[in-house]
């Protein structure tokens, strides 16, 4: 394979996949191997037959994909069936529910670095393996997300699925079926191309296809997950951190029995208690503070820079008290000052919230967090994180520009990462925000707006009207401006009154 042929980051805006330039699906030319991992529990042999009697019958070519079974400690263990397919089987001891386990086991005996994760007791269509691996061809951080339907499928046989005349779809034609769950999300997400920061939601571990390499990179499948439900969206939560490119793959997969959860749902409630320390999103935590969760949503860095220690802990105290609560703090100083040093760490090294001078980046340290947030010590602001948020919207940076040149930013992490895959910076991918400091409430180390002295300089030399009309300008909101404008008119009031003095002169 060329360099130029091999996939490449994801160079798009926000998650607007349609613009990449993959091939159609019907001039799509298959060359790279892929490796279908299916981990299995106690499927029934009929089961699993139908499933790789779906994938004998696959447009992708034979030679270019191997089927990996994983049977999670079965009893007795999995067999594959007869097949003309290149299957193999990999067992694992039983430890509970391991499908997580099971994903990365057959994740490292895959041979090829596109995988495609399929439950074993699934159908699939004839060119499901291609309508997955044709994004994978072109890029290297994309999550491909199948969309699985619910169908009664007992009562025919794999050689019913060979010898079937059309499309699997016309054979399952007429059955009881049940819709895939998330068509309505879908939908309200114009097929995942709108900016919303749920958009990982859609990804059910029975049908997802991912490249090898940044599986890895992103940590795999979590295998604390030892009962049903939620290790799926835990990965897919990662992978939109980290910066995939989510792709739909619609109306190519069903399971093979109708959407009966029954005792699952019970599980699933009691993998959300575990899925909330570890997916930094408001659906999955609550709103109430008091909590403290394993991968924050907010990651405020304070540049300590030449401030003394008692600047630095107002700055993180500041930020701890802030309206949004699920945060951690960073402090960053350069450690020369010894006594500074020692003064931080008594302060602040038994607090779980606060890290001193870590040596990895953010990103690094942090790397599932939603947003990265970067403050100097020596301005501070009542919910200066709650603001940032605010200001930043939809947008992937917002920064604002202080009179020593300081910044004060917010960025979202899966900006950042995938900016760091390709080399450029994190307004390539999304809107970028510039943000006047009136708009944060900053002050400074004196407690005055930080505002205040930059209109101050702008000012120079005029008349106090024009630093009026200067705070006039850079006012946050109505209520401030009408404040404003009622002072001035109080001023100019009392500058064109006659004197206590004149009117006492008058009245002898």
């Amino acid at each position: 394979m060329t360099a130029s042929a091999a996939p490449k980051p994801a160079f798009v805006r926000y998650n607007n996949w349609r613009s990449v330039a993959a091939p159609p699906a019907e001039e799509f030319q298959p060359r790279l191997p892929v490796s279908v991992v299916m981990p299995c529990y106690r499927t029934p042999p009929p089961v699993l037959a139908r499933t790789l009697a779906t994938l004998e019958g696959q447009s992708y070519p034979r030679h270019l994909f191997e089927v990996v079974v994983v049977d999670d400690g079965s009893d007795p263990p999995v067999r594959a069936p007869c097949s003309p397919l290149d299957v193999k089987v990999v067992r694992q001891e039983r430890c509970d529910f391991g499908i997580a386990r099971a994903r990365n086991t057959g994740a490292d005996a895959a041979t090829h670095d596109i995988l495609l994760f399929l439950d074993s007791d699934m159908l699939v269509e004839a060119d499901w393996l291609a309508a997955h691996a044709r994004w994978h061809h072109v890029i290297s951080d994309a999550l491909t997300a199948g969309f699985r339907a619910h169908v009664a499928a007992d009562d025919f046989s794999a050689d019913d699925i060979r010898k079937r005349p059309g499309s699997l779809r016309a054979l399952l034609a007429g059955r009881p079926m049940d819709a895939p769950r998330m068509v309505g999300h879908l939908i309200r997400t114009a097929d995942l191309t709108a900016r919303a920061d749920d958009l990982f939601r859609v990804v059910e571990g029975a049908d997802f296809g991912i490249g090898k390499p940044f599986y890895r990179a992103i940590g795999g499948s979590n295998e604390c997950f030892q009962r049903w439900g939620m290790e799926d969206i835990e990965l897919a939560w990662r992978a939109f951190a980290h910066g995939a490119l989510l792709t739909p793959i619609v109306g190519r997969s069903w399971h093979q029995s109708r959407d009966a959860r029954g005792d699952k749902e019970r599980s699933n409630r009691i993998a959300r208690g575990k899925a909330a320390h570890l997916i930094a999103h408001p659906e999955y935590r609550s709103p109430t503070p008091g909590r403290h969760y394993s991968v924050p949503q907010y990651v405020v860095t304070v540049v300590a820079g030449d401030c003394s220690a008692e600047r630095v802990v107002k700055a993180v105290v500041d930020v701890l008290a802030d309206r949004m609560h699920d945060l951690v703090v960073r402090i960053e100083w350069d450690g020369n000052d010894d006594e500074r040093t020692a003064w931080l760490r008594d302060v602040f090294d038994p607090d779980p919230r606060v890290w001193l001078n870590p040596h990895q980046s953010t990103l690094d340290q942090f790397p599932a967090a939603a947003y990265h947030i970067r403050l100097p010590a020596n301005v501070t602001a009542k919910n200066i994180v709650w603001r940032l948020r605010a200001k930043l919207g939809a947008g992937v940076s917002a920064t604002a520009v202080l009179a020593d040149d300081a910044r004060v930013s917010i960025a979202r992490g899966w900006a950042l990462h995938r900016a760091r895959r390709g080399e450029r910076s994190a307004g390539d991918f999304g809107a970028v925000r510039t943000l006047k400091p009136s708009a944060l409430r900053l002050r400074d180390a004196s407690g005055r707006r930080a505002r205040h002295l930059a209109l101050r300089e702008a000012a120079g030399t005029s008349t106090k009207l024009r630093f009026l009309a200067l705070r006039w300008q850079g006012a946050h909101g109505w209520r401030e401006r009408w404040w404003w404008l009622r002072w001035v008119l109080w001023w100019c009031a009392r500058r064109n009154a006659p004197s206590r003095r004149g009117r006492d002169a008058r009245n002898i």
